[in-house]
């Protein structure tokens, strides 16, 4: 199979995904093969963990985020 097959089979593809109303996105997310990623995750989950204690308004709104997304799944 030829680059130019692939390539014109996965432009179709996109051409019928874009026709069906989507498109793409693309998501830059952490990464987690970083040595340093445990230690930011716990930074920042110190930092939420305070907040909570401090911020009773925060709170409320986690809680109703969260209740947004009962029933949600992936």
């Amino acid at each position: 199979m030829t680059a130019t097959h692939v390539n014109a089979r996965v432009q179709k593809h996109r051409d019928a995904l874009r026709e069906a109303g989507l498109r793409p996105v693309q998501i830059w997310v952490p990464d987690t093969r970083r040595p340093d990623f445990a230690d930011e995750c716990r930074r920042q989950s110190l930092l939420v963990a305070q907040a909570e204690l401090d911020d009773a308004e925060l709170q409320r709104f986690m809680d109703a985020a969260l209740a947004d997304m009962d029933g949600w799944t992936a």
